[in-house]
């Protein structure tokens, strides 16, 4: 799922990576509006806020909304920056940053209760997330070749509308090939809603706590590809023990 790149990857690959990320994406979308009432998984909105604050004269709301941005950029940099200083061939290059981001999510979970309401709370917990979902981004993108984007569904929209259009046009006809891609749009998109609703549902029960479930996705995905193999390895061995 995380460790398949290039001509090894297929794309039962990329259907997992996208349930799994965009669960979590999704997620943090959600209960991070919830609680700090701000969007955390992407910077088309703040793009528009930061227009509107300068044009109002808003210059501390306006710096913090460029902060944010900056945030989410230095995240998908840091990320990048990761996976080339290990190898983007190496099988756990993706280790570091799946542990960052959840390490991020585990404070956020943990210190959420001393949000006030301030700009500066709000800056530092908001700006926490969309590092990390910049991170996440960009980490996704680099493992899938650019297929799954997880953190935003603009762009998962349009590509649907595109292949829906051929498929009704009739030319190209439904094949292998463009069913795949448009299965693979609505897996993002309904994990993503579904991580929405979640995170939702759990901010109003759990608070800032609710945050520790993406955290434990995101470990469950790093140990499902980090010791699947040993697992299997373990399972045969026990199945068929070595003669001595």
């Amino acid at each position: 799922m995380l460790r398949h790149l290039g001509i090894k990857r297929t794309y039962r690959h990329n259907v997992k990576l996208a349930s799994l990320l965009c669960v979590t994406a999704g997620f943090v979308n959600a209960a991070g509006f919830l609680g700090f009432s701000v969007l955390t998984t992407n910077v088309t909105g703040h793009a528009a806020l930061f227009a509107e604050r300068v044009a109002m004269g808003d210059w501390m709301t306006a710096r913090v909304v460029a902060l944010w941005m900056l945030l989410f950029l230095m995240g998908a940099l840091v990320s990048s920056l990761m996976v080339s200083m290990i190898g983007r061939d190496q099988r756990f290059s993706y280790v570091i940053p799946i542990l960052l981001e959840a390490l991020v999510l585990f404070l956020v979970g943990l210190l959420g209760f001393r949000y006030n309401g301030s700009l500066v709370s709000r800056e530092f917990f908001a700006g926490s997330l969309l590092f990390v979902m910049g991170l996440q981004n960009a980490l996704v993108s680099m493992i899938s070749g650019s297929v799954v984007r997880t953190t935003h569904l603009i762009g998962t929209f349009t590509d649907l509308g595109i292949e829906l259009g051929q498929v009704l046009r009739g030319k190209e006809g439904l094949n292998t090939a463009l069913r795949s891609r448009l299965k693979l749009r609505l897996v993002i998109i309904f994990f993503f809603l579904f991580g929405a609703l979640l995170g939702a549902y759990l901010f109003r029960e759990f608070r800032f706590h609710a945050f520790l479930l993406p955290v434990a996705v995101l470990l469950y995905a790093l140990l499902y590809d980090v010791f699947r193999i040993n697992v299997k390895l373990l399972i045969r061995r026990w199945r068929f023990p070595l003669k001595v």
